[in-house]
């Protein structure tokens, strides 16, 4: 399953970074459950991913990376942790904000391309889905240790527990439900791209 940017392709990028950018600027990128929030903003990721493989996932999860770090400025929807990162070392908070979702995006677009080989596009799909959230959070969470984990602040956020029980607390169920959410979505856009004909059969099929 090679990957062709014809103009179908780019019509894709493009919509899906629109997507992006209004779940990065505006309140829709968000669901509120209870206390926690469910972030949208890995779906265009994992869909892009889906539909043009490991350079489309790195295209997508690039563009979600900067968006993100723009929102550190305050520009989109603003993050308190992102704006307390860029005072204590900009050249760091762009780093854990771009690299785990670029990262991300590469690394799901080639589990698709394993995965949809042996089991088809449409179980593929559902698992693209879930590793793209499970992998953004898990780079996230480990750049945030590995670059800032000695500062004040994140100690203070840790407030001595350990590493596992630190990054188990601080996402804890709202991880899991992106998950949940990241899974049915990509599977059924996955599905519905396979039956449109956007995605090409697999060998499995």
């Amino acid at each position: 399953m090679k990957t062709k940017f014809d103009t179908r392709a780019l019509v894709l990028l493009g919509l899906l970074t629109a997507i992006v950018m209004v779940f990065s600027f505006t309140p829709i990128g968000s669901i509120p459950i209870g206390p926690l929030v469910i972030t949208l903003n890995v779906i265009p990721i994992a869909v892009a991913a889906v539909a043009l493989g490991p350079i489309g996932g790195l295209i997508m999860g690039s563009v979600f990376g900067l968006f993100s770090f723009l929102q550190c400025y305050g520009i989109g929807i603003p993050s308190g942790m992102g704006a307390i990162l860029v005072e204590i070392n900009p050249f760091l908070a762009f780093v854990q904000r771009f690299v785990p979702r670029a990262l991300d995006g590469f690394l799901v677009g080639l589990i698709f391309k394993g995965v949809s080989s042996k089991a088809g596009v449409n179980i593929a799909s559902f698992i693209t889905g879930f590793f793209t959230a499970f992998l953004n959070t898990l780079f996230f969470m480990s750049a945030l240790i590995l670059l800032f984990g000695n500062t004040e602040y994140v100690q203070g956020l840790r407030g001595g527990k350990n590493v596992i029980a630190f990054v188990v607390g601080f996402v804890g169920i709202n991880a899991v439900c992106e998950m949940v959410v990241c899974t049915i979505i990509t599977g059924a856009i996955g599905v519905a791209l396979y039956k449109a004909g956007f995605i090409k059969k697999t060998s499995k099929e």
